[in-house]
């Protein structure tokens, strides 16, 4: 993948999604220059599982709905690629688990983002998560 890949993160996500956010102007401004640039965008199912528990916690039913509905689009028509977590990636992340023991905040689906991000070669991603500097492995945090 390019250097200009950039893996979206459950906080990019929810901060685009959840229209109370702090952060959510300065996320949809982001957004959209990473539309404009046509720069490949990239998530998970395990990544938009945590997204969609969340918000529909934290906002109105229809708010919640109206952005899934929108992130499915858009990857239905390939604006953002959405990676499963297979049995390999799994391990994978299971492995980074025991690697990083002495960094036990840090969530499972934060690894399996880490194993697909070192996996397509994407080393920015959009998110306020400090555990993807962390570990270590090179990643940067956008914007």
């Amino acid at each position: 993948m390019s250097a200009d890949s950039v893996f979206v993160d459950t906080w990019g996500w929810c901060a685009l999604g959840y229209r109370a956010d702090r952060r959510h102007a300065s996320a949809v401004e982001f957004y959209r220059s990473l539309r404009q640039s046509a720069a490949p965008l990239f998530t998970s199912d395990y990544v938009l599982d945590e997204v969609l528990t969340l918000l529909y916690r934290r906002a109105s039913h229809a708010e919640a709905t109206r952005f899934a509905e929108g992130v499915l689009a858009a990857a239905a028509l390939g604006h953002v690629t959405v990676e499963r977590v297979t049995a390999e990636r799994f391990a994978q992340a299971w492995a980074l688990r025991r690697q990083f023991d002495d960094k036990p905040n840090i969530s499972f689906t934060d690894l399996t983002s880490m194993v697909i991000m070192q996996e397509r070669h994407i080393v920015q991603v959009f998110t306020e998560d400090a555990h993807f500097l962390q570990v270590g492995l090179g990643f940067l945090l956008v914007p």
